[in-house]
């Protein structure tokens, strides 16, 4: 563990509660995918598109963290490489064993919501806002909002929203949103 502090570990009882279940199995994912960044030599360029791509996890997770990675990202070429990655690496596994809240993803849902808001007619617009209302009251699992989201995306073909690790953090087989 001292080898590789971030790595995703948890106590097995604590993984029947679906919450905490969701958020390790989000974070072994994202460990993957940063892992796979970190095999490749390092270019700015793909640091960018990964935070950018983790955008909206990340904000459901720790906003203040995204922002200071954000920062971090753009400022990228005045710190030294191993530096740079050292520091985004901690910000970035701090900010996801936070498990996100539903006022977060609601939130966040309702930025994704922003992206429709010429394509959708009133009624579309009015389904999708009560869809994620109904999430954030506790009436509806987080796959229902996020699945109506999806359908948006692919229609609209919205390829910065298709890239979002938000919309796809593991496998949909694991059916992990069926229950939080």
């Amino acid at each position: 563990m001292e080898q590789m502090p971030n790595l995703p570990i948890e106590e097995e009882g604590r993984l029947n509660d679906p919450k905490l279940r969701e958020n390790f199995i989000v974070r072994v994912f994202c460990h993957y995918r940063w892992q796979r960044l970190r095999e490749k030599p390092f270019r700015l360029t793909d640091l960018i598109a990964f935070h950018t791509q983790h955008k909206f996890l990340l904000l459901a997770h720790h906003e203040k963290n995204y922002r200071e990675m954000g920062k971090l990202v753009a400022e990228g070429k005045s710190h030294a490489p191993k530096e740079l990655l050292t520091r985004y690496e901690e910000l970035y596994f701090a900010a996801l064993r936070h498990p996100a809240p539903k006022r977060k993803h609601a939130n966040v849902l309702q930025h994704l919501a922003g992206y429709f808001k010429k394509q959708l007619d009133e009624n579309d617009k009015q389904e999708l806002h009560t869809t994620i209302d109904d999430y954030h009251q506790g009436l509806l699992p987080l796959v229902v909002p996020l699945t109506l989201i999806k359908h948006y995306v692919k229609k609209f073909e919205i390829q910065y929203l298709q890239d979002q690790i938000y919309l796809h953090p593991h496998p949909k087989e694991l059916m992990l949103f069926n229950h939080v």
